[in-house]
């Protein structure tokens, strides 16, 4: 893929999927500035890459944020406090960061004379969903205030949009698989760590269906989003997402997985639970492939064999207790505000 752009502005660039697409983003030759309030450190970073610059901000700081993003062609919004379940923190912290702080950063990303925004929204935004197949124009139904900000950010960004300033809304499924700056408290990368460390599975509920995208198909996608022609994504959504599959299908695809990769620790078990988090949807993914030619290639399997990998070479230590796999637990410890 040919760049358009040679610099990229990426809030939130030390989180999860950051972590994954930031070497990348150098790789292909763009100069990429992080900007991130650190919460989880920088040290999984290129630092040593000459072009990379990491600036310690928080994306309610207008002022920073506008002076920083000055000289950059594209935006690539990913910071928030991420996940529906972050939400048992303060609430006052996360309607600022995910709700609050979104149209003044559109604004000064415009004044700053950035040329395309780029906003990760959520697959989340859909709630509960009995249809076989939710596309984009299906209706928001969020359950939670995450997902419900989520969905609110997409037309205030599309309300800046203009000849100048090209905009468009990504909404990924819940993301599994490995990353520099890993995450366990999401559901594929919850069930492999549970099934390697304490060779015990809890699946809560079992029956909702979640769409899930390996994080290495994000990084793709947001790679697909910086190259596409303006003409074809300009104010538009794309739901991004692979497998639509139970909760239970994963847990029993996770068992046979670890099974097979540590042949030496007996058979995983699997207990059920009832659950209060009921959201179920199976989003399609067709619209981006018929408009952009972007497919993605990797499966739940693939992110589970490359989490054990990962266990296996020692890569994430601690992994049932450190919270820095955990966003929620990182957070109240800090008592982020």
């Amino acid at each position: 893929m040919d760049r358009l752009f040679n610099s990229v502005f990426v809030t939130g660039g030390a989180g999860y999927c950051g972590s994954r697409l930031v070497p990348q983003l150098l790789d292909r030759g763009y100069k990429v500035t992080v900007y991130d309030i650190m919460f989880f450190g920088n040290d999984f970073l290129p630092k040593d890459n000459p072009n990379l610059r990491l600036i310690k901000g928080d994306i309610r700081d207008t002022a920073l944020l506008e002076k920083s993003m000055a000289g950059h062609d594209a935006v690539v919004s990913l910071a928030c406090i991420s996940n529906d379940a972050s939400f048992e923190l303060d609430e006052a912290l996360s309607t600022s960061v995910n709700l609050d702080a979104f149209e003044p950063m559109v604004m000064a990303a415009k004044r700053a004379g950035v040329q395309r925004f780029i906003y990760a929204s959520s697959s989340s935004v859909y709630g509960v969903s009995d249809k076989p197949d939710v596309t984009e124009d299906h209706p928001l139904v969020p359950l939670t205030l995450y997902n419900k900000y989520k969905g609110m950010c997409e037309p205030l960004l599309n309300k800046h949009a203009d000849d100048k300033f090209t905009v468009v809304t990504f909404r990924p499924a819940t993301v599994c698989g490995y990353a520099p700056r890993q995450r366990l408290d999401l559901s594929v990368n919850i069930l492999t760590n549970h099934a390697v460390n304490a060779s015990k599975i809890t699946v809560f509920g079992g029956s909702q269906l979640r769409p899930n995208l390996h994080v290495q198909d994000y990084c793709d996608a947001v790679q697909t989003f910086l190259t596409a022609p303006k003409e074809k994504i300009h104010k538009e959504i794309f739901n991004v997402g692979y497998q639509n599959l139970s909760i239970m299908d994963i847990a029993l695809m996770v068992q046979r997985v670890v099974s097979e990769e540590f042949p030496e620790r007996g058979k995983v078990g699997i207990v059920t639970t009832p659950s209060d988090d009921l959201r179920s949807y199976h989003i399609n993914s067709d619209k981006i492939k018929r408009v952009l030619g972007y497919a993605p290639k990797f499966t739940i399997e693939d992110s589970v064999r490359e989490l054990c990998a990962a266990f296996r070479d020692g890569r994430l230590p601690d992994s049932m207790s450190d919270d820095a796999y955990f966003n929620v637990k990182r957070l109240k410890r800090l008592q982020a505000a």
